[in-house]
C-alpha cells in the first residue's frame, strides 16, 4: 500500500505536533525547493535519507515496440533519486517476494 499526500501530511502532522495546515504548507514547500534546485541543476541531498540530482542523458537508439523500428532518443534530462542509509535500512529486513 502506498501513501497518498494527504496521507503522508497527516502521518507528519501527527509526528510533529503541526497541524495538517501547516505540515501541508512544509510538504509543499519541500516540493517547491526540490523543484526550483533541480531547475538551476544543483541536487538535493538529506543525508541519510535521500539524495535528489538532475542526470544528464546522452542521445541513444531505441526500438519502437510495436513496430521493432529503431528510433533516434534525443539527449536530455531526468531526475536521480538515490536512498540514504536510513531508508535502505529500513527495508533491510523486509521479507523478499
Amino acid at each position: 500500500m502506498a501513501l497518498n499526500r494527504s496521507e503522508l501530511v497527516s502521518a507528519i502532522a501527527t509526528k510533529s505536533g503541526l497541524t495538517k495546515t501547516d505540515a501541508d504548507a512544509a510538504v509543499s514547500a519541500l516540493q517547491d525547493v526540490l523543484i526550483e534546485q533541480l531547475a538551476q541543476g544543483e541536487a538535493v541531498k538529506v543525508t541519510g535519507l535521500l539524495s535528489v540530482e538532475p542526470a544528464a542523458r546522452k542521445e541513444r537508439t531505441g526500438r519502437n515496440p510495436r513496430t521493432g523500428e529503431e528510433i533516434v532518443i534525443p539527449a536530455g534530462w531526468g531526475v536521480k533519486i538515490s536512498a540514504g542509509s536510513l531508508l535502505k535500512k529500513a527495508v533491510a529486513d523486509l521479507p523478499v517476494a
